[in-house]
């Protein structure tokens, strides 16, 4: 399995922007679809957005389409999630994960193995 660290995450004033970054060792980092996830207080853990083992292909849940933009550098090992507009739901903790399996873009958490420990975002109105 490839280790995740996320960073990047904090507080912000709503329609501020943060950049959470994702900082994936141990394996081949390129092997791996990516995936942003959330998950609040009180909530079940959300699909955010994904991206292919090459970035050339990108999904997005309805929620935070055309906000958010997830990137990655496979020279870096690393997988980021702009956001940008933020409003207080989406105050969360935000997961990054790596998946194998070519149905990561079903956005469902069974489809990833790897998960980094979380980063907190909250987004104060």
């Amino acid at each position: 399995q490839v280790q995740l660290v996320e960073s990047g995450g904090g507080l912000v004033q709503a329609g501020g922007s943060l950049r959470l970054s994702c900082a994936a060792s141990g394996r081949t980092f390129s092997r791996y679809a990516m995936g942003w996830f959330r998950q609040a207080p009180g909530k079940e853990r959300e699909f955010v957005a994904a991206i292919s083992w090459s970035g050339g292909r990108t999904y997005y849940a309805d929620s935070i389409q055309g906000r958010f933009t997830i990137s990655r550098v496979n020279a870096k090992n690393t997988v980021y999630l702009q956001m940008n507009s933020l409003k207080p739901e989406d105050t969360a903790v935000y997961y990054c994960a790596a998946s194998e399996r070519s149905s990561y873009s079903r956005g469902l958490s069974t489809d990833f193995d790897s998960w980094g420990q979380g980063t907190q975002v909250t987004v104060s109105s």
